[in-house]
């Protein structure tokens, strides 16, 4: 056996900025775009600019319940103009007579030859009904009055490409006749667990647990994250710890995903069979990242031909593997999900604001970037850990920082 490399020997850590970097320098964004209702687009990634073909408004409107007239028909405190006509909104109005008013009502067209609109309440009906109005004050031109286009003008992008859309963005495609939005299609990702300590809850009760066995927790977690995210997830359960086995797993993932995405066997022990299969079936790198908990992460590829089928789309790859197109392998989930959303054409935004930021932890002279955990054996944030290798922990925020703490959220938006 070969001793251990001493600490010179071995290759520095990456740091976790170079690491991000190195991760998306080499996606190549998802092309396979989908036609959906814009009832169903919540959350997903607009493919390309959306062009408004009308204004909004699409005329001068009313902002108030009142009277729509000339300001110049009003001269003095008292004045009292007849009412010709009645405006809902919806309709069609009539031209305004010279010295007349037209009741009208909130997003009611503005009728041609008024200039302003004065709000209900600063007026009086004169002999019980609305033939006749009486105004307590003297109006100014264009109050009251929302402007043609002054929401949305004509020929400008309301919403551009690689945007997430949100409920407010379905309302604004909605405001100038989007029935359908065009959008990229969901990354498709295969997820499997390597290990034969890993147990699923349901299957052994806590007190029939076998010595040496663990619950598969990170198979709950990454599973609602990639869906939280917006993927299609094929889950491939757990990967006994065999070669065979695995390199079995990662053929079947091969076929009709985008990326593989894997909890466990990246390091480098004997029983982890992840860097072999991966490397007889495509390529990898096994980066060391500055970071604790999370230090080792595996990026490769696998090769279409891997796999039975050619249901991927070509050219989707980290890297190229003998000329053939590449399944991405990823073993980090913060860097997966910033690989998701440059999959989907989005800039990095969702973790932009890791990058160097929040506290650090002093690791024999290296600044590391540390994760906020929760310790498992006492329920409570962890406050200053220096070996949590060594300690077991959850993971409880992976949202945006602020000032260097989590958001409370651990929703990612993208």
């Amino acid at each position: 056996m070969k001793p251990p490399l001493s600490a010179a020997a071995r290759a520095p850590l990456m740091s976790l900025d170079d690491a991000l970097d190195r991760l998306l320098a080499q996606v190549e964004p998802l092309r396979r775009i989908e036609s959906v209702s814009t009832f169903e687009a919540d959350g997903r990634v607009l493919a390309a600019d959306l062009v408004a073909a009308l204004q909004v408004p699409p005329q001068d409107n009313a902002s108030m319940d009142g009277y729509a007239l000339k300001a110049s028909d009003v001269s003095h405190v008292g004045a009292v103009l007849r009412v010709t006509q009645r405006v809902p909104a919806g309709a069609a109005p009539h031209a305004l007579e010279p010295g007349t008013a037209a009741r009208i009502f909130t997003g009611a067209q503005i009728p041609a030859g008024a200039d302003t609109v004065v709000m209900q309440e600063e007026t009086e009906a004169v002999g019980g009904d609305f033939h006749a109005v009486r105004f307590h004050g003297v109006p100014g031109v264009g109050q009251w009055i929302r402007r043609a286009g002054e929401d949305v003008t004509r020929g400008t992008v309301v919403l551009p490409g690689g945007e997430r859309l949100s409920p407010a963005s379905l309302g604004l495609a909605a405001s100038i006749g989007c029935a359908r939005l065009d959008v990229v299609a969901r990354p498709r990702v295969a997820l499997f667990s390597t290990g034969d300590e890993l147990v699923m809850p349901g299957d052994v009760e806590p007190k029939a647990m076998p010595a040496g066995a663990i619950y598969n927790s990170n198979r709950f977690f990454l599973r609602a994250l990639l869906h939280r995210l917006g993927c299609e997830v094929s889950d491939l359960g757990i990967v006994p710890d065999r070669r065979e086995a695995t390199v079995a797993a990662l053929k079947s993932a091969a076929d009709h995903h985008d990326l593989i995405l894997t909890s466990g066997g990246v390091s480098v022990g004997e029983e982890d069979h992840i860097k072999p299969a991966v490397e007889q079936l495509g390529a990898l790198d096994l980066w060391q990242i500055a970071m604790k908990p999370g230090k080792p992460f595996a990026h490769g590829t696998v090769r279409r031909d891997a796999g039975a089928g050619d249901g991927c789309r070509p050219g989707l790859s980290f890297h190229r593997s003998a000329g053939q197109p590449g399944v991405q392998l990823h073993h980090l989930p913060a860097a997966g999900a910033a690989v998701f959303a440059a999959l989907a054409g989005r800039a990095r935004d969702c973790f932009e604001d890791h990058r160097a930021s929040g506290p650090f932890l002093a690791a024999k002279g290296r600044q590391t970037p540390r994760i906020p955990a929760r310790a498992a054996q006492c329920g409570r944030r962890t406050g200053s850990v220096h070996q949590p290798e060594f300690r077991r922990s959850h993971l409880c925020g992976l949202g945006r920082r602020r000032g260097g703490q989590p958001d409370g959220d651990d929703h990612c938006p993208w």
